[in-house]
C-alpha cells in the first residue's frame, strides 16, 4: 500500500485561494469548465448556490463557463428558481429521450455529460446550506495545477443539522464509516486514504468521465472511484479539505436504503473485477420493518440496479462531440 498518497495528494482549500492564478492556468491550457447541480426539490438552497457561483466564479473571476441544473422532476419551484438566477436548466427525462428514462442522482450526473460543454465537469450537491465558492474553485484547482491529477474529491467536517436548525459539532459520514471504509479495507486498502469517498462534490476531466459507466442511483460515487482506480490507478486522484459542509441529514432508515444500493454496487464491481464469484443472483429488495398497533409491518424498497454505459458509447454523444464511431455494443442500453 502506498502510504505517501494521502500526504502528496491531499490539499486544503486555502492552498488555492488565488483564483486569478487559476483563471490564468485555465486560459493557458485553453479549457472550459462546467458546473453541474443535480436537483430534486431543492428550492430552499438552489438560489444561493447559483448566486454565489455566478457572482464569484463567472462575473468576478471567469473560472466557470456555465452552470447547469439537471433536475429529476422536482414538484416544488426548483427549476423556476434556478432558471431565474441564470442557470441552464434541464429536466433529466428530456435529455437523450431515445433512451429509456430512469430516476436517480447517477442518471442526472450521466446526462449532464451530454448537455455540458466543459473539458472539466464539477459536480456539487444542491442542498448545501453553507455554500461558498471554494466548493467549486478548490476542486478545480488541482486539475489545473497538476498534470497527473484527473479526478478530485471533496472532504469536510459534516455536522448533523437538526429540524430546529441547531448544529451538533460531530457526526455525518455514517455510511462511509460503516460500509465503504470497511469494504475498501478488505479489498482496496489504498482507497481508504480517500477521506470521504461518498461526498457529492467532485471534479474531473470529461475524457475520464465519458469512459466509465454510471449506476443511476446512490452507487454512482462508489462505482466511479472503483472504475477510475482500476483503469488509471490512485495517482490520478486528489482530495481537498473544504473545512465544513452543512446540509440536510437523513434518518437511519434512509441511510439503510443508501447503504443497500452502495453495497450492491460494490459487490457487482468486485465480481466484475474477478475478486469474488457470486453463486446466486442478488435480490433487488431491501426489507425494513415498522412497528404498528397491529404488530410489525414490512416496508420493501426495490432497487433494480440499472446502470448507464460509458457516455462515449452513445451515438448522439459521439456525434455532438465529434468522438468518432463505436462498436455499438452499448448503444441501446
Amino acid at each position: 500500500m502506498n502510504h505517501n498518497w494521502i500526504l502528496q495528494n491531499t490539499f486544503h482549500h486555502s492552498d488555492f485561494k488565488d483564483i486569478r492564478e487559476l483563471v490564468e492556468a485555465k486560459e493557458k491550457k485553453n479549457l472550459k469548465i462546467s458546473l453541474c447541480l443535480p436537483t430534486l426539490n431543492e428550492e430552499k438552497t438552489i438560489a444561493k448556490e447559483i448566486i454565489i457561483m455566478r457572482s464569484e466564479l463567472m462575473t468576478r473571476f471567469p473560472l466557470l463557463d456555465e452552470i447547469v441544473v439537471v433536475d429529476s422532476g422536482s414538484t416544488d419551484n426548483t427549476r423556476d428558481i434556478a432558471a431565474a438566477y441564470g442557470a441552464d436548466v434541464h429536466k433529466a427525462d428530456e435529455i437523450l429521450p431515445r433512451l429509456p428514462g430512469y430516476k436517480g442522482k447517477g442518471e442526472n450526473l450521466w446526462k449532464a455529460l451530454y448537455i455540458t460543454k466543459g473539458d472539466i465537469i464539477v459536480y456539487l450537491d444542491a442542498d448545501i446550506k453553507n455554500i461558498h465558492h471554494r466548493f467549486a474553485y478548490a476542486l478545480v484547482a488541482p486539475l489545473l495545477k497538476f498534470d497527473k491529477i484527473r479526478y478530485v474529491k471533496a472532504f469536510y467536517d459534516r455536522p448533523l443539522s437538526t429540524d430546529q436548525e441547531k448544529i451538533r459539532p460531530t457526526g455525518g459520514g455514517r455510511v462511509t464509516e460503516l460500509i465503504i471504509r470497511p469494504l475498501f479495507s478488505l479489498f482496496f486498502p489504498e482507497l481508504t486514504q480517500i477521506i470521504q469517498p461518498l461526498s457529492g462534490e467532485y471534479a474531473a476531466f470529461r475524457d475520464m468521465l465519458e469512459a466509465i459507466p454510471f449506476p443511476i442511483g446512490y452507487g454512482v460515487e462508489t462505482s466511479m472511484i472503483l472504475d477510475i482506480y482500476k483503469k488509471y490507478g490512485l495517482d490520478v486522484f486528489a482530495q481537498v479539505d473544504l473545512d465544513r459542509r452543512v446540509h440536510r441529514n437523513q434518518d437511519t432508515k434512509a441511510l439503510g436504503k443508501m447503504a443497500f444500493v452502495i453495497l450492491k454496487t460494490f459487490l457487482r464491481r468486485i465480481e466484475k473485477y474477478d475478486f469474488i464469484s457470486l453463486k446466486k443472483k442478488l435480490f433487488d429488495e431491501l426489507i425494513q420493518y415498522n412497528r404498528t398497533p397491529e404488530g410489525f409491518k414490512a416496508e420493501k424498497y426495490n432497487v433494480e440496479g440499472h446502470e448507464r454505459p460509458p457516455m462515449m458509447m452513445i451515438p448522439e454523444y459521439r456525434e455532438k462531440f465529434g468522438k468518432g464511431e463505436s462498436d455499438g455494443q452499448y448503444d441501446n442500453n
